[in-house]
């Protein structure tokens, strides 16, 4: 177990190290790809333009031997733009048939540029490939090829003809990574490699092979029943009126997490505990992976909206008030 965990680190490490030769500070943001990609789940980046969103996947890609495609998201993308149609094809010797034309959903990095600027039905076009991993054309299920990922991109400040992703498709990401701006120091790096003749380029150092290695291994990570009733505890808190609900949860969250926030929780802890040299997840490793995982699946109510209150803050308070350890529930006493 210790010889696979060093191969680990030393995978991220590589993967890292050429995506930093392309990419400029933005480390939280690169931890978070590579979370995605050691788990075997989708990445939402969301940002302003010129932040070199599309740039990071696209080195991402540049790092792994795998098959990559973008997929420029426009208001009249239809969904058979996205994972392919049956087309008539004329045979040699003069019959006609139907024949599967594959659309660019068939690979294994796939980049959905500007996401929230198609249509919900060509939205929802890729809610089965992100969950099945497969496509349904006519009646025929077409399986995609592994290991497969879908990192999307999205503006949140040019609304005009976007449409807001449903939360079914948003639950369906493993993460939410927020872009910010970079620092002046690194701003200076960027222009010394943008405004000259350098042009750094990063190397494959990982295969799909060797990834999907890694992914069977951080599931063998263990996870002590304590640590993991804290994640459901994390997950349950964003619940209005439940059981475990703290009063910011009532007052500003019309919708809290899915089961999928809480198994997000649990697995991209798994990958923070290897990191560190570990074996089993410790309550740190949950609260480093907290934001990311939850922020999409916590849906604020009118009030919040209003106030101008982020779905980040609603959260961190929501944190601070959850314990690590279960409160012992006193039963209630007859009469």
């Amino acid at each position: 177990m210790e010889a696979r965990a060093s191969e680990f680190r030393d995978a991220y490490a590589r993967v890292k190290a050429e995506i930093s030769k392309v990419i400029v500070g933005n480390d939280e943001i690169i931890h978070g790809i590579l979370t995605c990609l050691f788990v075997g789940g989708h990445a939402l980046l969301e940002g302003v333009p010129g932040l070199g969103k599309t740039l990071l996947i696209r080195t991402l890609a540049d790092t792994l031997s795998l098959d990559f495609n973008r997929i420029q998201f426009t208001p009249d993308l239809m969904p058979a733009d996205i994972i392919g149609t049956n087309i008539v094809m004329e045979t040699p010797d003069g019959k006609r048939s139907f024949q599967f034309q594959r659309g660019p959903i068939f690979s294994q990095i796939v980049l959905a540029d500007e996401i929230n600027r198609a249509t919900p039905k060509t939205q929802s076009a890729m809610l089965e490939a992100m969950q099945e991993h497969s496509v349904t054309v006519g009646g025929t299920i077409h399986t995609l090829k592994e290991p497969f990922f879908v990192m999307a991109t999205q503006n949140p400040i040019e609304q005009e003809g976007t449409y807001p992703l449903p939360e079914a498709q948003l639950d369906r990401f493993l993460f939410k990574l927020v872009v910010g701006y970079v620092s002046r120091e690194e701003l200076a790096i960027v222009l010394d490699r943008t405004t000259r003749n350098e042009k750094p380029k990063a190397n494959q150092v990982i295969t799909g092979e060797q990834l999907i290695v890694m992914q069977k291994l951080v599931r063998e990570v263990i996870v002590a029943p304590h640590v993991q009733d804290y994640a459901i505890r994390l997950a349950l808190a964003t619940h209005p009126e439940g059981p475990f609900a703290v009063p910011i949860t009532n007052q500003y969250v019309r919708w809290g997490s899915s089961p999928r926030g809480a198994q997000t929780l649990v697995l991209a802890a798994k990958v923070r505990a290897l990191l560190d040299g570990r074996f089993n997840v410790s309550f740190e490793d949950l609260r480093r992976v907290y934001l990311p995982a939850l922020r999409h699946r916590t849906l604020l109510n009118f009030e919040a909206q209003a106030e101008g209150i982020s779905t980040d803050t609603v959260l961190l308070k929501i944190l601070d008030a959850v314990p690590e350890k279960a409160e012992e529930r006193t039963p209630a006493k007859a009469g």
